[in-house]
């Protein structure tokens, strides 16, 4: 069993997880989780995350509004946000970004949401934990010109996009699509990714991986993550959950 497991991106707010989530989460130390960063999606979902970081010692939270959300932002989020980045349990502003494939909110909005969040994090000296999906100019234009530390999570790009965001001193996240039968992208961006730029995540309840997809994802299933990068990168799994707790500790200011 590999152990230290540092999950850098996880939803245990969600509905998937109302019927066992304090049975699960109370478990997941003893299947060698040390650590999780659970991501918000609006301003509830921030305070939902803070409440589980306090409850739980292995959760941090990550407060901020999703691509999704961004159209219910209101003119203050920006003022309530600064104060909840205040609690000692926050790690990170997240999850933020763009998304062009579902447009659950206009471009324009989505846009403008994503810069106010960059720019508190400059601000604040906070990290982002960035959502692209179907955006990958724009995105990068946005971090190219705010130049936040953080990391781009789920990483779908290219491999020669995953170098670009490296050179601007960002992390990649990688989960379980590197397991999926025609993840090509993501092996390739698990190849030439830099060791000290990469880390692993579940997005739990979704993108669970080989031979569990289809079933709700969980932090006790990095390992298999773990196993796939290894045999990509030629380490073993146990490397692999090494390098990215070192990795995540050192961009989340958190001591274990």
């Amino acid at each position: 069993m590999t152990n230290g497991i540092f999950d850098s991106h996880a939803h245990y707010d969600d509905a998937a997880f109302d019927e066992d989530r304090s049975a699960l989460l109370d478990e997941l130390p003893s299947k060698g989780v040390v650590c999780v960063v659970n991501c918000a999606s609006d301003m509830k979902s921030s305070l939902t995350s803070l409440e589980l970081a306090h409850k739980y010692g292995c959760i941090y939270a990550a407060c901020g509004v999703h691509p999704h959300e961004a159209q219910g932002a209101n003119e203050n989020f920006i003022t309530a946000l600064k104060e909840l980045l205040k609690d000692e349990r926050c790690v990170a502003i997240g999850e933020i970004g763009l998304d062009y494939h579902y447009d659950f909110s206009p471009r324009e909005k989505q846009i403008e949401v994503f810069e106010k969040q960059l720019a508190l994090a400059k601000e604040t000296d906070m990290p982002v934990i960035v959502h692209d999906r179907e955006a990958h100019e724009d995105t990068f234009n946005l971090l190219k010109k705010y130049r936040p530390k953080g990391v781009v999570h789920c990483f779908s790009g290219s491999a020669e996009s995953a170098k670009e965001i490296v050179k601007l001193g960002m992390y990649i996240g990688l989960g379980g699509a590197v397991t999926f039968k025609n993840a090509k992208k993501p092996c390739e961006v698990a190849a030439c990714v830099p060791g000290d730029r990469l880390l692993i995540e579940t997005d739990c309840p979704y993108m669970t991986p080989v031979p569990h997809r289809g079933t709700r994802n969980d932090s006790s299933y990095i390992p298999l993550t773990a196993q796939k990068l290894a045999e990509i990168r030629g380490v073993t799994a146990q490397e692999i959950i090494d390098m990215t707790r070192e990795n995540a500790k050192r961009l989340f200011s958190i001591n274990l």
